[in-house]
């Protein structure tokens, strides 16, 4: 599906992360009916290490379609795509969030799930998305998002009926206490605290002198001021113009307001996959476009030496 319309169905959330193989891991144990209702942490143990790719059982999800590629396991999200008749469909499950948003609303689901787990739809370009939202007892929603070739409103049936399996095959794997850990090797940046990065003094102008690192909630990107910075997984892509900055060589890339820093790292193991560290900084109004990519290259250099 066109990046375009990925970037803006995820748009507001940060994407970032690396994946490779996940190795089954039992969590905290799940509640069922009578007991205490089922929180993100106990169906999903430790954020930062959770393979949303576990969470996805294909042949659910994918009914009588065919998969494109293998998944997508990003360190923040799970991304499927399938052919299913003359339709492509990608299916993303993650991140996890948390806080209000005028846009989710109540949605009657009628699978199973564990005690204290409610589903959610977004309103968010309902016309072409389905989105619903596995929520547990303290309020953290998982995300999934489906999006199709086919835009037109009449495919929402579809879309929302993929989602809808693709929310039974997460609720299946929490309860069987199945969800996987990622396996990342001993350099994977997706062992890097993306806070740890983004405190020191050199980036007090960039981000602002008052300003503090405040990390996103899956563990895997930070916001400080005008600054952010993820950490990611993506396709091995052959980059456009790069130039080198911070000891690594970087694209430089503007959308609006913002201009974007991106380096990237070879997973062992994983020719068709790379690790992904970008940093992103907001002009601030009537800013012109030269100053703030001069700030974003300003803190890549400050940046990017510290990771593996």
């Amino acid at each position: 599906m066109p990046s375009k319309r990925l970037s803006a169905v995820l748009c507001g959330l940060f994407l970032a992360a690396a994946c490779s193989t996940s190795e089954p891991a039992a969590v905290a144990p799940s509640t069922t009916a009578g007991e205490e209702a089922l929180t993100a942490s106990e169906a999903l143990g430790e954020y930062s290490s959770l393979d949303y790719c576990s969470l996805v059982d294909q042949r659910k999800v994918i009914g009588g379609g065919n998969a494109v590629k293998p998944p997508l396991a990003s360190f923040e999200f799970c991304r499927l795509e399938f052919v299913e008749g003359a339709n492509r469909y990608t299916v993303t499950t993650g991140p996890i969030t948390s806080g209000q948003d005028p846009n989710n609303q109540p949605y009657d689901y009628g699978g199973s799930l564990p005690e204290g787990v409610s589903v959610q739809q977004s309103t968010f370009n309902e016309d072409t998305t389905c989105t619903r939202l596995l929520t547990f007892a303290d309020g953290i929603r998982l995300s999934i998002v489906v999006t199709s070739d086919n835009t037109a409103p009449a495919d929402q049936a579809a879309r929302c009926r993929i989602a809808d399996a693709t929310v039974g095959s997460a609720a299946g794997v929490i309860g069987a206490r199945r969800v996987g850990r990622l396996n990342l090797d001993q350099r994977s940046w997706g062992r890097v605290a993306p806070c740890a990065p983004l405190d020191q003094h050199e980036l007090d102008a960039a981000a602002g002198a008052e300003t503090k690192p405040a990390p996103a909630l899956s563990g895997h990107s930070c916001i400080r001021g005008k600054v952010s910075f993820s950490l990611s997984v993506g396709a091995d892509t052959t980059p456009g113009a790069t130039e080198a900055l911070g000891g690594r060589q970087v694209q430089v890339t503007t959308s609006g307001a913002f201009c974007q820093v991106t380096t990237h790292r070879p997973i062992p193991g994983t020719p068709e996959r790379v690790e992904q560290a970008t940093l992103s900084v907001v002009g601030v109004d009537g800013a012109p476009e030269d100053a703030t990519c001069a700030a974003a290259r300003e803190v890549a250099v400050a940046v990017f030496p510290k990771l593996p």
